[in-house]
């Protein structure tokens, strides 16, 4: 008898989670790599080549950097000693209470979108959940959801609204999958000091709300806390070894990995998001789960559903290898590949740090307008796409210092910006000391702004049907004279048919093709805005 109730209750039991599980839709993608192979990147997308992204959530909220909810929880980190200052001690004011805190008053989406489109983006990505596990809509699957606290609103509504308004493609970044191991420094405690050997907060219970203003929510569904640490936890950047999943990572229970498809299956169901970005090798929770594999068969057949039968989706992983870039698109944080890519790919980067950080507005160390717009061109001579994240405070707005880089952002684009919508690359990427000079990828990206300076010599190319653009990264000095190499008139690359040139935005001395290359004489140059575009048709 014993053994037949145990039976009724393990069938009871898998019935349940059968049932709980959103429906996976059908079509012509199965949840494995060699069924995704069949993927192919929308025209759309190859078009776009630059979109703009509000990397925005409740760590934006102390205005203290990236990984907010992560340093708090380790007395080694300046984060630490912020919190501590501001806020009280992580054992009795922990994230979740930041979050609280977060209220997003002067929030105005569609204002911000529309300065996004006017400054040139093609497509706008909101951020969706970070590793800090707070779902940004009305979550089925995530009681801990911005609607239900926090600010009380749907963030991921707000922003595809102003993205249709707008008439721009939407993208959500999901980034929860990490939270399992990210989390693991809120189990632990300060080594020295008044607060040495008391639990910080992450793992509390259910039970511990009663009185308090989460009372009804339990903090193990956004610490996801209750299993055992992973190997070498307490050295705070271990993680960066065990992102996926390897090196003594303790591996995500099945019910996590239910809950993370669950989620992001609803997301997309309510969204139909154009373009959906994991910060995840390859896909999220591989390779210890499939369910990654299953969002990615489900997303691509809902948006055939959507578009009858055509799939116009832009799904994105990192650190893929040449199976998975078959897959879906390859995106490089904070970098770019040494050469032409085959296939298009994306570079997703921040003018500052990926969650809002005063010290950085202090400081006065936003990248500069010149600094994107050249990381632009040389993305897109490579045959990729720019996701630039300005940095939102955790009230909803962006300082007067992010408006005026994107009001330089817009300045160039309304010049240049031929050069690079619906281009493609040229034979060569570029010519100069940069280009000449190797700069590998660091795992994920990471080698940007690495290397000697652009100088008048780095020049880029893209093309779009006959004419050809030769971007000049750096305003020569002088009025000295520019020579592109890879135009002489021995080169193999000379086109006799090109014979034409123009500067956008500016005039021009005097031009001339001949065996030492195309030689360029600019006039007024303090009045031209680097990167410098050249027209030749």
């Amino acid at each position: 008898m014993k053994n037949i109730t145990l039976i009724v209750f393990i069938v009871s039991m898998f019935s349940y989670a059968q049932s709980t599980r959103e429906t996976m839709e059908t079509g012509p993608f199965e949840p494995n790599w060699e069924s995704l192979k069949q993927y192919e990147v929308p025209k759309w997308f190859r078009d776009a080549k630059f979109g703009i992204w509000a990397h925005w959530g409740p760590q934006c909220q102390p205005e203290a950097g990236d990984w907010y909810a992560r340093s708090i929880y380790n007395q080694d980190q300046s984060q630490y000693t912020y919190h501590l200052q501001n806020y009280g001690h992580p054992s009795e004011f922990g994230f979740k209470d930041v979050i609280n805190e977060w209220k997003a008053e002067n929030w105005n989406p569609e204002k911000l979108v529309a300065l996004y489109k006017r400054a040139g983006a093609k497509y706008f990505f909101a951020m969706g959940n970070h590793h800090d596990n707070l779902d940004m809509w009305d979550s089925k699957h995530q009681e801990w959801n911005s609607v239900d606290i926090g600010p009380k609103k749907n963030i991921l509504a707000g922003w595809a609204e102003a993205a249709k308004k707008n008439d721009l493609p939407f993208g959500v970044s999901i980034h929860s999958a990490h939270a399992w191991r990210w989390y693991e420094s809120a189990q632990m405690t300060d080594e020295t000091g008044t607060y040495a050997g008391i639990p910080y907060d992450g793992k509390l219970t259910k039970k511990d709300g009663e009185g308090k203003w989460w009372e009804g929510l339990d903090p193990q569904n956004l610490y996801v806390q209750n299993h055992l640490l992973s190997q070498d936890s307490k050295n705070i950047n271990s993680i960066h070894n065990q992102w996926g999943w390897e090196n003594g990572a303790t591996p995500p229970s099945e019910e996590y990995c239910l809950n993370f498809y669950n989620r992001t299956v609803d997301m997309i169901n309510k969204f139909n998001p154009d373009l959906l970005y994991f910060d995840d090798t390859a896909l999220p929770l591989w390779p210890v789960s499939k369910v990654g594999l299953d969002i990615a068969a489900h997303y691509y057949n809902s948006n055939m559903k959507l578009h009858n039968g055509k799939l116009e989706a832009v799904l994105f992983g990192k650190i893929l290898t040449d199976e998975q870039k078959e897959c879906m698109v390859w995106d490089v944080e904070r970098g770019a590949p040494d050469d032409i890519q085959e296939k298009p790919w994306q570079s997703c980067t921040c003018i500052g740090g990926w969650h809002y950080d005063r010290g950085v507005y202090n400081k006065n160390a936003y990248k500069s307008p010149k600094k994107v717009m050249q990381m632009l061109v040389d993305i897109v001579s490579k045959n990729g796409n720019l996701l630039l994240n300005i940095p939102v405070r955790g009230d909803g707005s962006i300082d007067e210092k992010e408006l005026k880089v994107v009001e330089g952002i817009t300045q160039w684009m309304d010049i240049n910006s031929e050069c690079i919508y619906e281009t493609r690359p040229w034979h060569i990427y570029g010519e100069g000391p940069k280009a000449e000079s190797a700069n590998p990828i660091n795992a994920q990206g990471f080698n940007e702004g690495k290397g000697v300076p652009y100088s008048s010599k780095d020049i880029r190319f893209t093309k779009k049907g006959d004419i050809l653009y030769a971007v000049i990264m750096e305003c020569p000095e002088n009025n000295e004279e520019v020579i592109i190499k890879s135009l002489a008139t021995d080169s193999p690359y000379y086109n006799e048919e090109l014979d034409e040139v123009e500067i956008l935005g500016g005039k021009m001395e005097s031009f001339k093709f001949n065996k030492d290359g195309l030689s360029i004489k600019l006039s007024n140059t303090q009045h031209l805005i680097s990167p410098i575009v050249l027209k030749i048709f």
